[in-house]
């Protein structure tokens, strides 16, 4: 399939098998209208919740950010609405099995086996912040959770503090985790908002290849980046 403006990853092969990681600049509705049925193993997204997370307030600092404020609301209003119906419909169709954070949000068939992070917040810090965040799976497993500190300029590992440049964005470790529990070897992993690239880091190190997107190009450049830094980062070890 040829599509335009795709931002790809070199090939180099590093312990032994190199994962393909492909970022695009392309709205996915474009992307998945010409996959085929069941194309990816699993589906792992985190789509607009339309609540304007982009335009609330975070006390965190800012700086080596993206935005130019205290908020996201410089770099685009993405959040002001869900995905219509065309979009789950597609999503469902060409992946089979799926992983959607914000599930809370959305009108999404029964299921037990949601996974709860918990961000480990303390009313002590402030209450700018939810305790966590939910994500609807396809999984016939309980409920799981993933505890991972992240509140506001505090994170779990400080000593390698990921730079937020997303409003919803996520730790590595997250997605890392979600690998380890619900992909399987030689899985082929798709998420339709790219956002920050943390899965595209963790699909790296646990050797899954990955198809991300984002109709955004500021994100698709900055998640291209963190990737690279990522990579020489590991060569040094």
């Amino acid at each position: 399939m040829k599509v335009k403006n795709p931002l790809t990853i070199s090939k180099k092969t590093i312990n032994i098998y190199e994962p393909k990681i492909e970022l695009l600049v392309m709205d996915c509705m474009v992307y998945m209208k010409d996959c085929r049925d069941k194309q990816f193993d699993l589906a792992i997204v985190d789509p607009p919740y339309g609540i304007g997370i982009h335009k609330m307030n975070f006390t965190q600092n800012r700086k080596g950010g993206l935005a130019k404020r205290g908020d996201y609301s410089s770099i685009s209003d993405w959040d002001k609405e869900i995905p219509k119906q065309a979009y789950w419909d597609e999503l469902f169709r060409i992946s089979k099995n799926q992983i959607i954070w914000g599930g809370n949000y959305f009108s999404l068939p029964p299921m037990k086996g949601w996974v709860f992070w918990d961000k480990r917040t303390d009313a002590k810090y402030n209450t700018d912040y939810a305790d966590g965040e939910l994500a609807w799976t396809s999984f016939n497993k309980p409920l799981r959770c993933f505890r991972w500190l992240w509140n506001g300029m505090l994170q779990q590992n400080m000593k390698n503090k990921q730079i937020r440049i997303h409003p919803t964005e996520k730790p590595k470790a997250l997605y890392e985790w979600l690998l380890m529990n619900y992909a399987k070897k030689g899985d082929k992993i798709i998420d339709t908002h790219i956002g920050s690239g943390s899965i595209a880091m963790a699909c790296w190190n646990m050797k899954y290849d990955l198809v991300g997107m984002d109709i955004n190009p500021v994100y698709v450049k900055a998640a291209q980046k963190r990737l690279d830094d990522y990579r020489k980062q590991l060569k040094l070890f």
